[in-house]
């Protein structure tokens, strides 16, 4: 039996304990800053690296509009002086029984921008909005 990769269209998203229908997801990434160090007495005439703070990207959650949905911009809302509502992300890749495969958690997220739909006289497609989360740490679990 062959190994084939996995396909990425069926996929579930939960956060705060609920689970959303969204059609698409990006950022899922992490990196490793280099700290580029150099001491004057250093025989070479270039720096050492080694690595430094890890970092992740904002992730982007994209949906259709619903009627009288606003949940994206009323978790926007909670962002008071320095506070705001922050959830637990859960996002699973699924296989054809509908069991997670690979799992990503990012902690403590918050929403950092909301988008609204591109409205066009003459297009023929979904009204698709977004929202843009940071999280403190993004954690993989390959099932």
């Amino acid at each position: 039996m062959a190994n084939y990769p996995l396909p990425v269209f069926h996929f579930t998203v939960e956060w705060g304990g609920t689970r959303v229908g969204f059609s698409e997801v990006s950022g899922l990434t992490q990196e490793n800053q280099a700290i580029e160090y150099r001491d004057g007495s250093f025989p070479e005439y270039s720096s050492i690296k080694m690595p430094g703070l890890r970092k992740f990207s904002n992730i982007t959650l994209k949906r259709g509009v619903v009627k009288s949905d606003n949940d994206f911009f009323k978790w926007l809302s909670t962002i008071k002086l320095n506070t705001v509502e922050r959830r637990d992300l859960v996002i699973s890749l699924l296989n054809e029984e509908h069991n997670p495969v690979m799992v990503w958690k990012a902690h403590n997220a918050f929403p950092v921008k909301v988008e609204g739909p591109q409205l066009k006289a003459m297009g023929n497609e979904v009204a698709i909005e977004s929202i843009e989360l940071a999280h403190e740490g993004l954690e993989l679990q390959n099932e």
